[in-house]
């Protein structure tokens, strides 16, 4: 962690440096330009009676200023860019120092009926999704979030490679995440890609040469009116004729021009963030196939995006009154603008949401990398067959403070099942947490907050908290049936990881206890594997009967009058309770 410290902290201070410096360019540059046009306005003033050497000041002056302000926005573009890297730095070391809960806490992408989210916190203030976060485009997030709760037990070696070599290259992520944070777009991705699929051109292929020859016809027709070969009209009369021309499409070119004025800062956003991508030799096999996705023979695909956002912008300097009338009347920019987009929706309409995919990808791998970075003394979990045993040595919850955490090693078998019990506050729901939060970065691919981990690939599944839309005793007690019976039909099916917190809250202690032992015995009949928390000591009777049993526990100690947790997982039965305690301790009784 120190060795990511160390870096941000570097990276920050050489970017506040940058920053200071380019600011201090831009106010030269800028009052550059303001005396250059100070100058060429007192000096067309003072030669005004002499239009040659007024004009001729007049054109350097111009040139200069445009040079000027070119230089200006160049050199803008750069300050911006390494200001969103200052600002990525300055997160990142206020997030290291467990400041992050004002982040993204993607509520949005919360399931109450999904496997484990809602149970392990995937999602919410405070989150493993809030902590992890550094996705820069809202779609990227979608997939992020889609990752983590894709429960997915294939190919995670494949993905731990791609996630091994995007933390090695800070400097390309921070530089992907500035470029996509620098841009805000108002269309969606997905929208933009279905219109692109429902587009139908308007205007007909005829129209292709028109607008060039057209044009040249307006070059001849205004030099042989200048030459006064014929009459001044006709250039008014041609213009009229282009005018009426586009007036036949102006509708359907009204309506294209809204609509792309809207999509093209996304594929402007979208070709800079391709052409880091296509500009990077990556090593790893997921990596290496998701970059031969945006590769073509002839022409690149940032290329191909940046000349559409061109096309766009185009179009839309029809707005200017002066470009709408003479360059429609003499020139035909409308159509020449719109058969351009056209064409363009036509060729490569199929390809962009391949393209679009890719960068989404990179944005949500680009986090999975950082957190790997982040956490350097973590540890990639060796991959076993199925048969094998999951061993973790020294796990921990990669939420809790380093200090304070406590943490435990944890084997199990397949086909084994662990009931743990222990005192109020002893850790067992936080040893529940840890353990899914093992088995769900193991499955993404990222590293685990372990010492070592020698991991059987499974699927996880999950009844730790019940939805709480449901309030009275009756529903709370159905809705947990509901679960349970869902977790029942899921093992029919596929082999998961199931674990419990506390089943069957809301019925009597007699009942609960015997549907308890009724439910777990079913489990292990159906082969599961699977941890269950409980305060009910009878539940661990189950141990003797079944040797796919074991039993955990958590201890609470009463030290010169105080309670004592010491959060470790131990062989056996607890024997200790607090409850009792608390309450007189707390003097409630």
């Amino acid at each position: 962690m120190q060795n990511s410290i160390s870096y941000y902290q570097q990276q920050l201070n050489t970017f506040k440096a940058e920053v200071s410096k380019t600011y201090k360019k831009l106010t030269v540059l800028s009052t550059i330009r303001l005396v250059i046009f100070i100058a060429t306005t007192v000096v067309i003033y003072f030669t005004f009676n002499n239009w040659q050497i007024a004009t001729i000041f007049g054109l350097i002056g111009i040139v200069l200023f445009i040079y000027f302000l070119s230089k200006h926005s160049s050199l803008k573009a750069t300050y911006k860019l390494k200001k969103a890297l200052l600002n990525i730095n300055e997160e990142e070391l206020k997030i290291a120092s467990g400041k992050f809960h004002h982040r993204d806490e993607g509520l949005e992408f919360q399931d109450a009926n999904h496997n484990y989210a809602l149970d392990i916190d995937l999602f919410g203030r405070g989150s493993f999704f809030q902590f992890i976060n550094r996705t820069a485009t809202k779609v990227g997030a979608q997939t992020l979030s889609a990752i983590l709760k894709a429960n997915n037990i294939t190919e995670i070696e494949k993905r731990q490679n791609a996630i091994k070599e995007l933390s090695k290259m800070p400097e390309w992520r921070q530089n992907f995440e500035a470029i996509a944070g620098l841009i805000v777009v108002e269309s969606k991705p997905h929208h933009i890609i279905n219109w692109l699929k429902k587009y139908n051109a308007f205007l007909p292929n005829i129209l292709k040469r028109l607008p060039l020859l057209f044009s040249i016809a307006t070059v001849v027709i205004v030099g042989l009116s200048i030459a006064k070969l014929i009459p001044v009209a006709f250039v008014g009369y041609w213009l009229l004729i282009g005018l009426a021309i586009t007036g036949k499409y102006l509708k359907k070119i009204n309506d294209l021009a809204t609509y792309t004025s809207k999509i093209r800062d996304t594929f402007r956003q979208y070709a800079q963030l391709l052409h880091t991508i296509e500009n990077t030799s990556f090593s790893s096999t997921l990596l290496q196939e998701k970059q031969k996705e945006i590769q073509l023979k002839d022409k690149k695909a940032s290329v191909i995006l940046a000349e559409f956002s061109k096309a766009m912008d185009s179009l839309d300097n029809r707005n200017n009154l002066i470009s709408a009338i003479f360059g429609n009347g003499f020139f035909l920019t409308d159509i020449r603008n719109s058969y351009a987009i056209e064409q363009w929706v036509k060729t490569y309409s199929a390809k962009v949401e391949q393209w679009f995919n890719v960068v989404t990808f990179f944005d949500a791998y680009n986090s999975l990398g950082n957190y790997a970075f982040n956490h350097e003394n973590y540890v990639y979990p060796k991959i076993l067959e199925t048969g094998k045993q999951t061993k973790v040595a020294n796990l921990g919850h990669p939420l809790l403070k380093t200090e304070k955490r406590v943490d435990n090693n944890f084997n199990i078998e397949l086909e084994q099942f662990f009931i743990i019990t222990g005192a109020n506050m002893a850790g067992k729901s936080t040893f529940l947490r840890t353990v899914s939060l093992h088995i769900v970065m193991a499955n993404v691919g990222l590293p685990v907050c372990a010492t070592s981990s020698e991991y059987v690939p499974v699927k996880l599944i999950t009844s730790m908290r019940t939805s709480d839309s449901l309030t009275d005793d009756s529903s709370y007690f159905f809705s947990e049936l509901t679960r349970l019976k869902y977790i029942v039909d899921a093992i029919k099916t596929d082999k998961y990881f199931i674990i419990l917190d506390e089943i069957l809250k809301g019925t009597n202690s007699t009942d609960k206890a015997i549907g308890s032992k009724k439910f777990v015995e079913k489990l292990v009949a159906s082969y599961a594997t699977g941890i269950i928390a409980t305060h009910d000591l009878s539940l661990c009777e189950i141990e003797k009967e079944l040797s796919e049993v074991k039993n955990y526990y958590f201890d609470a100690q009463i030290i010169n009058n105080e309670l004592y947790f010491d959060y470790t997982f131990k062989k056996g039965i607890c024997e200790n309770m607090n409850a009792s305690f608390l309450l007189k301790k707390m003097e409630i009784i």
